[in-house]
């Protein structure tokens, strides 16, 4: 592995928070995964082309961007080890094998100059202890007119799961703090722009799209899913028992309108980014 920055990042990726996504990988991809058409058009892959996916996590992405590349490949990157050793054993079964994981820190990972055509990423991005820097070394390893894309949080106002955390306000802070940091630190688009233009990007393009994720089979299912989920399961370990109870109740009333035959839906949205390099 090599030189880790982000020491603090690590260290959640690499706890309790990575062991969580790696043992529950499909429920977060069922989360997550309504988006992934959205990001592969804009991403574009060509059968040839060599792929890095940023924060690839348990690695659904990377192995759906190697399919798409069968001439080529595609390269995941992630802090997580838990998380990789997911990736690399689900790709193992599904037998994708112009796939690679590698552990590291994008903001510092020695990438060859120009080694990949396509840079994307779902949903995790916005964790960088320098996000410049870490933009910048994707654009370094993309060659010239290579394209960007990736998938990151709206602010949570006026979504669904703005109104489910919404409901755990009384009782525990907002999860995923204050827009502008951790999962909603590229909500403005503004930023967005600043940041990927100050890495070298051009042409950049933020548009705003909706999916459905599955969070759960239902009520109880989603509510003890939810809860587990890392900053939900830290803060409630904060509080007072009672508290800690009160929200688990609010939370359980605010899903409730959202569950139906195909489980607990909550519509997501999200920033589809595009760029060039």
């Amino acid at each position: 592995m090599s030189g880790i920055v982000n020491t603090a990042q690590s260290e959640a990726w690499n706890g309790y928070e990575g062991r969580h996504w790696a043992e529950h990988d499909e429920r977060y991809d069922a989360v997550n995964s309504g988006f992934n058409e959205f990001l592969f058009d804009a991403a574009g892959i060509g059968e040839r082309d060599r792929v890095l996916d940023i924060g690839c996590g348990n690695g659904q992405v990377t192995r759906l961007a190697a399919v798409r590349a069968p001439l080529g490949g595609a390269t995941g990157i992630d802090l997580s080890a838990p998380m990789l050793a997911t990736a690399r054993a689900r790709a193992e079964a599904e037998g994708v094998t112009n796939v690679l994981f590698e552990q590291g820190d994008v903001q510092v990972f020695p990438f060859g100059d120009g080694v990949f055509d396509v840079a994307l990423s779902r949903f995790a991005v916005t964790f960088f202890a320098d996000p410049i820097a870490a933009f910048a070394n994707v654009h370094r390893a993309l060659r010239p007119g290579g394209k960007l894309a990736f998938l990151c949080m709206t602010a949570l106002a006026g979504t669904d799961l703005g109104a489910v955390f919404g409901a755990l306000a009384p009782f525990l802070p907002t999860p995923t703090g204050e827009d502008g940091t951790g999962p909603t630190a590229f909500a403005d688009p503004a930023r967005v722009r600043s940041v990927l233009t100050g890495a070298g990007f051009a042409d950049v393009a933020c548009d705003r799209v909706e999916a459905d994720q599955v969070w759960g089979s239902d009520v109880p299912d989603a509510a003890g899913f939810i809860a587990d989920w890392g900053p939900v399961k830290y803060h409630l370990g904060q509080v007072s028992a009672e508290a800690a109870e009160s929200a688990r109740e609010a939370l359980s009333a605010a899903l409730r309108p959202f569950e139906g035959p195909g489980g607990v839906r909550l519509r997501g949205a999200a920033w589809l980014v595009r760029a060039n390099s």
